[in-house]
């Protein structure tokens, strides 16, 4: 999205945005720019800095208030100052009129590959209530306090974070945390689901895994 009040620029950016095969929306003040930018889920926003009604500041940190859309910032004041205020408000990147399209194209790349950067590295992390996984360092955290687990603790709890909601019977949680082929008793799953939610229940007066007698238990969102 391209909110730019002189129309004659907001044209030529978007020409040469849909030449490179954007799909692009234009709001020409700052109120439309905001209520068009809430409205929608962008890849990013283009924003101009002086605009009529809400000038970008505001729109950027009103925003920023509910989104977490790339926004780049377009100007043509060039001072530190304005930079410093542009970016503390919570633009991603700034830029200052003119500028070569070419610059402005290898911005919006830049911007995209970090935002699926950070997508990558969001679908690496497991979530369940105020439980969270990171797959690479398989470091565990509740509420934002790291919890110390064995190796076969924490592979029961991936079990049941990567199937929330979902019942599980002892012989599934068997075979998967243990392998099909372990000479083990389903009694030992009673055991580690008791040493499990010793260590991430801590203080809680409801147990993130409830037990569903004679069925098996289930991790509930």
């Amino acid at each position: 999205m391209l909110i730019e009040d002189e129309k004659n620029f907001s044209r030529f950016v978007e020409l040469e945005l849909t030449h490179e095969n954007y799909s692009v929306s234009v709001a020409y003040n700052g109120n439309d720019g905001l209520q068009l930018g809430m409205s929608e889920e962008w890849d990013i926003i283009l924003l101009d800095l002086m605009l009529p009604g809400l000038d970008g500041i505001e729109v950027c940190k009103k925003l920023r208030e509910n989104k977490k859309t790339p926004i780049l910032m377009l100007t043509a004041r060039d001072s530190v100052d304005e930079r410093v205020r542009g970016l503390d408000c919570g633009a991603d990147d700034y830029l200052s009129k003119p500028f070569a399209i070419e610059e402005l194209l290898a911005r919006i790349r830049a911007i995209l590959r970090r935002q699926e950067d950070n997508k990558k590295e969001e679908s690496r992390r497991l979530m369940v209530l105020d439980l969270e996984v990171n797959l690479d360092s398989r470091e565990v955290w509740r509420d934002g306090e790291p919890v110390e687990l064995t190796k076969r603790e924490y592979d029961l709890l991936l079990a049941f974070m990567n199937n929330p909601n979902r019942v599980m019977s002892r012989e599934l949680l068997l075979d998967t945390v243990w392998g099909f082929e372990a000479a083990v008793d389903t009694n030992v799953v009673d055991v580690y689901v008791r040493y499990l939610r010793n260590k991430i229940d801590r203080s809680k007066a409801k147990s993130y895994i409830q037990t569903l007698r004679g069925v098996g238990y289930v991790m509930k969102r």
